[in-house]
Order: structure tokens, then C-alpha cells, then sequence
């Protein structure tokens, strides 16, 4: 919902102003001038998050690490996005609830907050590293696959895909 960040020294910030570049980060970015507008109108007392991207137990299948560890297991192509050097930065579940907990029990209403995980990676290299894991933890592969790395498959990039995405949680 930010938009893009073009290098390794910018991070957004509560401050930053949306610039969405697709339909799913403007959506987003919806949602927050809706909640701002609930308290502006009617005095709903509101907190606003904004967080990097989330791994651990209970994940989407569809997201990126799960689809990568279910897709592999099953001897199917691991899709990654144009030449996968995205950038996003990855946040531990349970450190993400952590933080919440914290806003709800300290932040101050109408404000907005950054939860981030300062553990920047490209989209291929978490793939590969994946890949590597799997090498170690689940050496038996399906019937066909010599190498989990094998399965890798680059695949159009998303219109509107975003290079670089890291968020100052300081």
C-alpha cells in the first residue's frame, strides 16, 4: 500500500503516504482511510497497524513459503515471480502478536503503527533456502525430483508487483 522502495537505505514510516500500485495495495490502503473515517465520524476508537510480511505456524497454503515447502513435498513448480529479486521483509507470527498486543495495551487512538521484522531477504533467495532446508529435513523427494532446487520455475511477474518493501520499526 506504500508503494515501492527503490533502494536499500529507505524504509516507509508511519508518516509515509500510500502510493499503492496495484488493486490489492490500494485496497489496503482502503481499509486504513476507512477505519480513520469510522473515528472521525463517529469517535470509534481506533489503531491502525501496518506490518511486514508474516511466516510461522498456520500460514495461508497460498502464500509464499507455505506454497514453496507444500509444492515441493508434492514434486510440483515452486512459481517464482519474474527474476525473484523482490524484496520483503519477513516477521515471525509470534513476534507480530507480540506487538499487537503491545499498540492495543499502549498505543495512543487514531494513531498508526509500523510492525516490522528487519529481516530483509529476496523472494528467490528465501525459495532457495527453502529448497536447502528441504534437502536436510525431507531428503526422501517425490518420484521424479533429483533436487528440490530443480523445481524453480520463474513465472511472469504480477502486474504492479512492488521491488522492495521494508518498513522502519523503530
Amino acid at each position: 500500500m506504500y508503494g515501492d522502495l527503490h533502494t536499500a537505505d529507505d524504509f516507509f514510516t508511519e508518516t509515509t503516504p500510500y502510493a499503492p500500485s496495484s488493486p490489492y495495495s490500494a485496497s489496503k490502503a482502503s481499509s486504513d482511510h476507512l477505519v480513520r473515517a469510522w473515528l472521525r465520524t463517529y469517535g470509534l476508537p481506533t489503531l491502525v497497524t501496518n506490518c511486514s510480511n508474516n511466516y510461522g505456524p498456520y500460514h495461508f497454503p497460498e502464500k509464499l513459503i507455505p506454497l514453496m515447502i507444500l509444492n515441493a513435498l508434492a514434486g510440483k513448480p515452486l512459481p517464482v515471480y519474474g527474476n525473484g529479486q523482490q524484496i520483503r521483509d519477513w516477521l515471525y507470527v509470534e513476534d507480530h502478536a507480540r506487538a499487537l498486543y503491545h499498540v492495543v495495551t499502549n498505543g495512543a487512538v487514531g494513531e498508526t503503527y509500523n510492525i516490522g521484522g528487519h529481516n530483509e531477504r529476496k523472494n528467490l533467495d528465501v525459495v532457495r533456502t527453502i529448497c536447502a532446508l528441504l534437502e536436510e529435513l525431507a531428503p526422501q523427494k517425490p518420484q521424479g525430483v533429483a533436487n528440490y532446487h530443480d523445481l524453480i520455475t520463474f513465472v511472469d511477474d504480477r502486474p504492479g508487483h512492488d521491488l522492495r518493501y521494508a518498513i522502519d520499526a523503530s
